[in-house]
């Protein structure tokens, strides 16, 4: 070792502060960060009432009340589908949960294919969390007086990390929606900063105003942003990400395809009012892409960057 790291004294943080022994050496206070009863949690209810779905595949339809104490709804279930099925899961729409409320943290994490869940209501940070397959549809009450597009219904860091599945709120999200998106389909009808941060595969369509640095550190998939102000330009980070305007039909019928199901889902009249007035919205839509990969040549070597697989969404 050098010299300078002879002279480190590591006697105080190594030393043993009970030579007795009869002090514990780990917490032995009971834990108080579950406060809901065995009754009053949801997942071992769900899973519970799911069960002719899981032992014969017989389609079920549940409803709850949820309120922001109820965290991880849903992640019990679909752990349990993976347990039986694999990661194929259950067919389409198997599970169907409508829920009516404030959704704790990580509502539908790792949602998996054959789950489908329905709040309605809003929803705290975390929603879909390494979400696999299967849809999340979160939307505001019908006796809403605010416009969708207006207001905030779901918290920060929405769909970290997802490799699958589809996603629709009718109303705003927070900071880092989409971060580490890695192959989900995502529909928002506005965002905070740093959306589709790290993003490396799926499908994000943004129907409203974003914050600042979008797409940071993006390096595959594809979104589309409508920017009826003019603002856009001046919000994505352009270093491994550019924009262009919508021209190849294929994409227009994708995106407008899109927003039609966004619109069956959630009854959002923003997507309506869209898809009436297509015409006009349009051309107001970036794409936003990657940069291709780089070629470069280190240490005699040749290289190349790749950004990643596929952007296609998996559902």
């Amino acid at each position: 070792p050098g010299s300078r790291a002879a002279t480190l004294d590591l006697r105080p943080l190594l030393a043993d502060v009970d030579p007795s022994g009869t002090r514990p050496r780990r917490c032995v206070q009971a834990r108080n960060d579950r406060p809901e009863s065995e009754e009053e949690a949801l997942n071992p209810r769900i899973l519970a009432d799911a069960r002719p779905a899981l032992e014969n595949g017989t389609p079920v339809r549940l409803r709850y009340q949820i309120r922001n104490c109820h965290r991880t709804v849903g992640a019990t279930l679909a752990g349990e589908i993976a347990r039986r099925y694999g990661l194929t899961g259950l067919p389409d729409g198997t599970i169907e949960i409508e829920f009516e409320g404030s959704a704790g943290q990580s509502f539908g994490a790792f949602t998996i294919r054959g789950m489908r869940l329905i709040l309605t209501g809003e929803a705290n940070d975390y929603v879909g969390k390494g979400m696999a397959g299967g849809e999340i549809i979160i939307k505001p009450p019908k006796t809403a007086r605010f416009a969708s597009h207006e207001n905030v219904i779901v918290g920060n860091t929405v769909l970290y990390g997802a490799t699958g599945g589809a996603l629709f709120v009718a109303g705003r999200a927070g900071e880092r929606f989409c971060v580490r998106n890695s192959g989900a389909l995502a529909v928002v009808e506005g965002t905070g900063d740093h959306c589709c941060e790290y993003m490396t595969a799926g499908m994000t369509v943004v129907l409203g105003e974003t914050g600042r640095n979008f797409g940071a550190g993006m390096s595959n998939g594809v979104a589309y942003v409508l920017d009826e102000k003019g603002v856009f330009p001046r919000r994505y980070n352009p270093e491994m990400i550019s924009i262009e305007r919508l021209s190849d039909p294929e994409d227009i019928a994708l995106l407008k395809s899109v927003i039609q199901r966004h619109w069956e889902l959630t009854g959002s009249e923003r997507a309506r009012t869209i898809l009436e007035n297509w015409a006009h919205y349009e051309p107001l839509f970036w794409k936003v892409v990657p940069h291709p990969p780089v070629t470069t040549q280190q240490s005699g070597t040749v290289m190349v960057v790749s950004h990643g697989r596929s952007g296609q969404p998996r559902h």
